[in-house]
């Protein structure tokens, strides 16, 4: 065995951004090094950078033009003069180009070596080298352009997964069920991967419909110790994407975990593997079939650090210093059970479509039964360019139920205002029978079809508005400059009262906003209290306290906690059972503009990859019109309606917001159907 040198690392450069970013840096302080970041123009104010010990800027915003550019990331490690180069996962993580540059440059890279990397990258050749190892593989072809596809997708035999050769997380991958969406679904993917990974390779994979995403954590050392540290489960995804992972798999028991976890040793002894890394596969019952090979750290480690005591990160940066693991696979173990939810910035009630835009609030739960790893905080930016994710929520209890009902709390308790997010769907996931008796496979979004948004009952929208009303006089009062000792809302005779309006935007599962516009009338009594009348309902209320944008009330005898913030004439309530936001009319409302008919709207803020028709076609219902992309991910938008094209608003290459118009089509006359 080769004698290898311990040499520490004192300065470590993260080639990433967001909560990882933070992850990184948090665990390097901890263990005396010191940490450089890089940013894109967008993240220059995000924590990360101020985190860090020094920070330099890339110069751009896009993913291309940033975390991306090998030569500007590199750049920017010859002049940090770090020694140590950690990728975090996606952007260059497993670009073997990068690690070898790093290497060359006489710089540690926090990660396996750059041919492993290569090895791995290319998820064929990765699957030959399995297959070969004696690991169970699903049948899988590449293709190159020019290719039949066709005749690939009938030899493997459908559903078929299109898959990015050199991907990971999600990205560039697409189930085709029919021969139809199979042109579709390749030029997509191919236009994804190429934006991600900067490489528009793709293969074709046999599809399991139901089964689960399991994978196995492994370590090792420049020493040539392995080991696993057993299972994670990760089926619960969307678009490709895992948005909860638990650990361990309530689908594994010990003789299966011992198998999975002797394959992905011999899968990882066959690459001579070092530093930590991920074995995934698909499993239906007691089968098992590889995927792939991470060959950096996963999103949801968190959850194998927290049934196994080791923080993973550290375990990365020792090995890259040259030390030993100091453990055999015999000494490990884990106890208890760890959930993860990712909380996205998108809209579970429209297709999960990412949801850009300003936090307004931002405020975790009770930390001391949860850790919280989050790349965001109150005012960040939630921009188009990069993934939504804002943070990961992670809870240990023991046992699988517990940590489903402590999670699923945890979540409720959080102030995530100003953007749209997946919260209320993750609770809603998390509390469902199916999750709770652990029938968790791959389709579970489907067939479950956990609720998307959060029903506001009339009740809590009440009491919602209450609060925002009490705290508004409260602050009014305060500023007043003239007689500042008399109690809000005092009058020397009966006066009408105080009149608000709201409205309120009430979303239904499948349906989009209903808007509903809320009067409410508010009188202070003699005696300190308040009577209020939401719309035709009427409410004694009794103030508690009022502390900042704290608000102590009781309503009919109840009494509630709530926040209320204000951003612009839009007002958010926080209360025990999530998030309420309502819009204060003005007293005098402004001319509406003119409604426009038949038209289509931008679903997100995005720029548009490609328009499929022009001014005067004719299109029939369910027609590809163009396409959008907004972080990393494309939409879709096609006609809802068999018609005409009267207006094409926006062409190649723009950029759109949430809601602006893009194209206008007219229904055919009753003539014309005649054939008048």
């Amino acid at each position: 065995m080769e004698d290898v040198t311990i040499t520490p690392i004192t300065r470590l450069l993260i080639a990433n951004r967001g909560e990882i970013a933070r992850r990184i840096i948090r665990t390097a302080h901890e263990m005396g090094i010191g940490t450089v970041a890089v940013y894109a123009d967008g993240d220059a104010t995000a924590p990360f950078v101020r985190e860090a010990d020094t920070a330099i800027a890339l110069g751009g915003s896009t993913s291309a033009e940033t975390y991306l550019d090998l030569d500007k990331v590199l750049d920017a490690c010859r002049r940090s003069g770090a020694d140590a180069v950690h990728p975090g996962y996606g952007f260059l993580s497993e670009n073997a180009a990068f690690a070898e540059a790093v290497v060359g440059a006489g710089m540690r890279w926090v990660g396996p070596t750059p041919a492993t990397i290569g090895q791995m990258g290319d998820k064929l050749s990765a699957k030959k080298l399995m297959q070969e190892a004696g690991v169970p593989t699903l049948p899988a072809v590449q293709f190159a352009d020019g290719e039949d596809i066709v005749a690939a997708a009938r030899e493997i035999g459908y559903p078929v997964l299109v898959k990015a050769v050199a991907g990971g997380g999600g990205r560039g991958m697409r189930v085709v069920e029919t021969e139809d969406g199979l042109t579709d679904a390749v030029n997509g993917a191919r236009r994804e991967a190429k934006a991600a990974f900067g490489d528009d390779r793709l293969f074709l994979e046999r599809w399991l419909t139901s089964s689960r995403h399991i994978e196995i954590q492994i370590l090792g050392d420049n020493h040539g110790n392995l080991v696993h540290l057993f299972e994670r489960e990760c089926s619960i995804q969307r678009r490709h994407q895992k948005i909860i992972e638990e650990a361990p798999s309530p689908a594994v028991d010990d003789e299966l975990r011992m198998r999975m976890g002797e394959a992905a040793l011999s899968a990882a002894r066959s690459i001579g593997y070092s530093s930590a890394g991920t074995v995934e596969f698909l499993v239906a019952g007691n089968d098992f079939w590889f995927l792939e090979v991470n060959t950096r750290l996963q999103v949801e480690h968190p959850v194998t650090e927290e049934i196994t005591g080791l923080d993973l990160v550290r375990e990365q940066l020792r090995i890259a210093e040259g030390e030993a693991l100091g453990y055999t696979q015999d000494e490990l173990g884990f106890d208890g059970h760890a959930i993860e939810a990712r909380i996205y910035a998108e809209d579970p009630n429209n297709d999960f479509l990412p949801a850009p835009g300003k936090l307004v609030a931002w405020e975790p739960a009770d930390e001391s039964i949860a850790r919280f790893d989050s790349g965001v905080e109150s005012g960040s930016e939630i921009a188009i360019e990069f993934d939504p994710m804002m943070a990961k929520v992670i809870v240990k209890a023991p046992t699988r139920r517990e940590a489903a009902s402590r999670l699923a709390r945890v979540l409720e308790g959080m102030r995530i205002q100003g953007v749209t997010s997946n919260r209320d769907f993750l609770v809603a996931t998390l509390r469902s029978p199916e999750f709770i008796r652990g029938d968790t496979t791959t389709d579970f979004i489907e067939r479950v079809a956990p609720d998307r948004v959060r029903v506001v009952s009339p009740d809590e929208l009440d009491e919602a508005l209450i609060a925002i009303v009490i705290h508004s006089q409260a602050v009014r009062r305060a500023a007043a400059r003239v007689l500042p000792t008399i109690a809000s809302g005092w009058r020397n005779s009966r006066m009408p009262p105080e009149i608000s309006r709201f409205r309120f935007a009430r979303v239904l599962r499948g349906e989009h906003e209903k808007n509903e516009d809320i009067v409410v009338a508010y009188r202070a009594l003699r005696d300190g209290t308040f009577e209020v009348r939401v719309d035709e309902r009427q409410h004694a209320v009794a103030v508690y306290g009022l502390a900042g944008d704290r608000v102590d009330i009781e309503i009919d005898r109840g009494r509630t906690n709530f926040v209320v913030t204000a951003a612009g004439d839009q007002w958010f309530v926080h209360g025990p059972r999530g998030d309420v936001s309502v819009r204060e009319l003005p007293r005098f409302p402004a001319r509406d503009a003119d409604d426009f008919q038949g038209g289509l709207v931008a679903p997100m803020p995005g720029n548009v990859l490609a328009t499929h028709i022009k001014e005067g076609d004719t299109v029939e219902q369910g027609q590809l019109l163009l396409i959008l992309e907004a972080m990393k991910m494309e939409h879709r938008i096609t006609a809802p309606i068999t018609g005409t094209v009267t207006k094409l608003l926006v062409a190649e290459g723009d950029q759109v917001a949430n809601g602006e118009m893009l194209i206008v089509l007219e229904e055919p006359s009753a003539a014309t159907e005649e054939g008048a």
